[in-house]
């Protein structure tokens, strides 16, 4: 009974109530909205924008994640050091470029879609992880590198059985973080063409319509907070163990 009382089951329940029973749901909101024409969403299914909007950040994340711990990696050993500077730099540019400003470059290049919502995504979501890379391989004791090296660890063995296991929490919390931005960020991608959770919100802005705002709202800010809980119980473990 105790799975019961978790408020993480809770809000993934609430989540997935709400795609189902949206579609349904035309009385309330014509009842809320009176002076709408048309005050429930209906282009597309809920469910499906739901899913096309966590694939598109899940896309986006893993290759952030998979540039930024890599970067972060490679200028925290002594090869790459001399590099630090620069790559920070290129990928603070990256954080400060509007994603919008990345839409409207891209479109052109590859036209409207998921993919420059991808290329966006990837631009904004890398400082986080790279900050949080470089933080915590530099919070892991000198004196439990030496006693590695002391062991006859390599450089690799002690990257992987070392440097990373220790600095695993904040490198997960720069990806928690990284995540959730686009998460919100994602909704600006159906501007061009992407579907996701944002395209209610943008149909309804562009149309004067409230009812579509809050319904892709409510449900970009419940899968956001879901991901925020997921990720906090992942640390904690990682903390724990």
């Amino acid at each position: 009974m105790s799975v019961l009382r978790d408020p993480l089951l809770w809000l993934i329940a609430l989540f997935i109530a709400l795609l189902v029973w949206l579609p349904y749901s035309g009385a309330l909101f014509a009842s809320l909205f009176p002076q709408l024409e048309r005050p429930l969403y209906q282009q597309d299914s809920f469910i499906q924008l739901a899913w096309s909007h966590v694939s598109l950040v899940g896309i986006s994340s893993l290759l952030a994640v998979l540039i930024g711990v890599g970067a972060g990696i490679l200028v925290t050993r002594r090869a790459g050091h001399a590099f630090r500077s620069l790559v920070e730099t290129l990928v603070a540019a990256g954080q400060t470029f509007p994603p919008v400003a990345v839409l409207a470059i891209a479109v052109p290049v590859m036209g409207f879609g998921a993919q420059p919502a991808i290329i966006a995504l990837l631009l904004y979501g890398i400082l986080p992880i790279l900050q949080g890379t470089l933080a915590g391989i530099e919070r892991v004791p000198a004196s439990v590198r030496e006693i590695a090296e002391g062991a006859g660890m390599s450089p690799l063995q002690r990257l992987l059985k070392v440097e990373l296991p220790l600095a695993a929490p904040v490198i997960l919390a720069g990806i928690r973080t990284s995540v959730i931005i686009n998460i919100g960020t994602a909704a600006i991608a159906s501007t061009v063409g992407a579907k996701t959770l944002g395209s209610p919100v943008i149909i309804g802005l562009s149309g004067f319509n409230t009812a579509y705002v809050i319904q892709g709202a409510m449900l970009v800010a419940l899968l956001a907070i879901i991901t925020d809980r997921l990720f906090e119980r992942v640390l904690q473990r990682l903390q724990t163990a």
